[in-house]
Parts: C-alpha cells; sequence; structure tokens
C-alpha cells in the first residue's frame, strides 16, 4: 500500500474509524490494482528526486510557501525543473524554495470571497470534494481545522499535493485519488467544501446527496459552482461544449440550486457570493502550457462564452444538514 494512505488510515479521527477504517483499505487496495495513469510511475520518482530540504518557515496564507535561508542557486534550479514536470499546474498559487509557480488560477481570490461566510473551522474535520492540488486544503489548515481530507479522481493533482506535502509531513492535510463515489459513507465531518466541481456531475441531486451523507448532523456544506441567471425553472444544459469544457452537464440558476439543495433535506440555504470569473483570477501562465479563460470567451463581446453561452459565472451557497 502506498506510504501515504497508511499515514491516512493511521491518522483518522475517532469517529471515521468506524467506516472508513474498516472500508477504506480495500477501496485504496483496489485503486492501486486497476490501471494507474501513464505517468505515475514517472511523477514518483520525480518527487524522490527533490531535494531533501527542511523549511525553516511556512506559510500557509494567499500565497502557500516553503523556505529555507541556506538552499543553494543549483538546488532552486533543481526544483524548477522538477516541478516544471508536473505541468499543467491548475490551483495556487504555491513559492516552493523561492520557485513561485504561478498558477492558472489565483485559488487565493475564491478563499477571500468564501472565508468570511463560512463557519469557524477551529477544531473542525473538514472533507474538500475535488480538491484539486490541494492548494484550498493548506487553507483550511491554516484557518486552524484539526483535520482536513482531499478527494480528487485526478492523479496529477495527487502528485502535486504530495510535493508539498513531503515538506509538511505531520501537517494534518491528507488525500485519497478517488471520486466521492469511492467514499464510504461517513456521517463524520464538520464542513464538506465542493469547489468547481457540481457542474461536471451527471447527477446534480446525487451528488448533493453523497456531499450531505459526508456531513454530520448540524454540519455546513460550502457549494461554489458556476450558474446562470434565471428562476427556479432556469437550468442551462450546454449541447456540446461551454467554455471549451466537454464535462459540463448543469448550470442552474441560483433560486434552482437553492430548491435542488432543499429537495435533498439540507436546511437554512443561502447564496453568500455571486462573482463573474475574470481573466484575473483564471489567466495563460507559463505552468499550464495551454489555454485558459481569454481563450474560451468570444473574442468580441466576452460576456459570452465561444459557444455563445453567458460567461462563466459563480456563485458560493452554504447550507446545513439537519
Amino acid at each position: 500500500m502506498h506510504p501515504h494512505f497508511k499515514t491516512i488510515l493511521s491518522a483518522l479521527p475517532t469517529n471515521l474509524l468506524s467506516t472508513w477504517g474498516y472500508e477504506l483499505p480495500a477501496v485504496l487496495q483496489h485503486w492501486e490494482q486497476i490501471n494507474r495513469h501513464g505517468n505515475s510511475k514517472k511523477w514518483s520518482k520525480l518527487i524522490e528526486k527533490l531535494p531533501d530540504i527542511t523549511p525553516t518557515s511556512v506559510s500557509l496564507d494567499d500565497l502557500i510557501r516553503l523556505e529555507n535561508t541556506d538552499i543553494t542557486e543549483y538546488e532552486q534550479r533543481v526544483f524548477h525543473g522538477l516541478l516544471q514536470q508536473f505541468k499543467p499546474w491548475r490551483k495556487g498559487p504555491y513559492d516552493v524554495f523561492g520557485v513561485h509557480i504561478d498558477t492558472e488560477w489565483r485559488s487565493d481570490y475564491k478563499w477571500q470571497r468564501i472565508a468570511p461566510h463560512i463557519s469557524n473551522l477551529e477544531n473542525r474535520k473538514v472533507l474538500d470534494v475535488g480538491c484539486g492540488s490541494g492548494y484550498h486544503m493548506w487553507r483550511m489548515l491554516n484557518a486552524k481545522a484539526s483535520f482536513v481530507m482531499g478527494v480528487d479522481p485526478t492523479e496529477l493533482f495527487f502528485y502535486q499535493y504530495l510535493i508539498i506535502k513531503r515538506f509538511l509531513p505531520s501537517h494534518p492535510v491528507y488525500f485519497l485519488p478517488l471520486g466521492i463515489e469511492d467514499l464510504p459513507l461517513s456521517n463524520g465531518f464538520d464542513t464538506v467544501f465542493s469547489m468547481g466541481v457540481f457542474y461536471h456531475r451527471k447527477d446534480p441531486m446525487l451528488f448533493l446527496q453523497q456531499l450531505k451523507d459526508q456531513l454530520v448532523s448540524g454540519g455546513e456544506l460550502v457549494l461554489e459552482t458556476l450558474i446562470v441567471d434565471g428562476d427556479v425553472n432556469t437550468v442551462l444544459v450546454p449541447t456540446e461544449r461551454y467554455a471549451q469544457m466537454g464535462n459540463v452537464w448543469f448550470l442552474p440558476s441560483i433560486d434552482a440550486l437553492t430548491l435542488w439543495l432543499k429537495k435533498v433535506g439540507f436546511i437554512n440555504v443561502r447564496m453568500v457570493d455571486v462573482s463573474l470569473t475574470t481573466t484575473e483570477e483564471q489567466r495563460k501562465t507559463s505552468w499550464i502550457d495551454g489555454q485558459s479563460l481569454s481563450d474560451f470567451l468570444d473574442p468580441n463581446d466576452p460576456s459570452l462564452t465561444v459557444e455563445g453561452y453567458p460567461a462563466p459565472q459563480r456563485a458560493t451557497v452554504i447550507a446545513n444538514k439537519k
């Protein structure tokens, strides 16, 4: 079993042991047996080649920064070359011993928007569904969460997370390269985040129920997703692509999303932020080698996508489990 998985199993909080502790080993064993990404072995070997350096200071604020005042210029070049092998870097930013990873998304912008509205995370057990490289998990830990678990089936993101975790092994932040459908039911997390995932799910009601099933009674869901303007009956279903994404299924209005949350049993549903996605927040950098938001908008009318749909607008809704 992967050493990180063993660490997770030994670190599970008491209230998760009765379900996750019994069921996760088999799930993880299956994950290791099925065909992995073609670059998995390469990524593992690259992580092993990272210089063995202990951070002299760590910042988990807007910029996730690891510093060591004694690092050499040669070691910085090694870090830069190795970290470039893990592109594309989507969520961040990070600074790893002087190497600034200018990620496609300024994920700190999103955290600044939602942080004033969420419950105090101090001593809470937190689940981040669709955690990407783990940027927001480190922010959650910085907000004094006692245990942070992220899940995301994209294997590259798992290895990007492992790079940071390599230098912060004692920090209670963990990552499972799974989808939420692979997780045992827990009813064990005080807060569940899901940001930028909802519109990728073919069955939105099932997804909301899966999120709810991971929360304790009274626990808080923080859901951030693409939305469209309209009334309770308004839902955009793209014919093929939306902003060049082929896996976008449903973009509801705020009223429709609120109704869906209530129908699966959430209470105290409140919309706390609605923001247009800007080309300052999502943009092409040397760390992705690909297109970004400016390429996905109509060059003659940036209020529309290249397909003619309304440009990306994101909302954050917070709700509670009974």
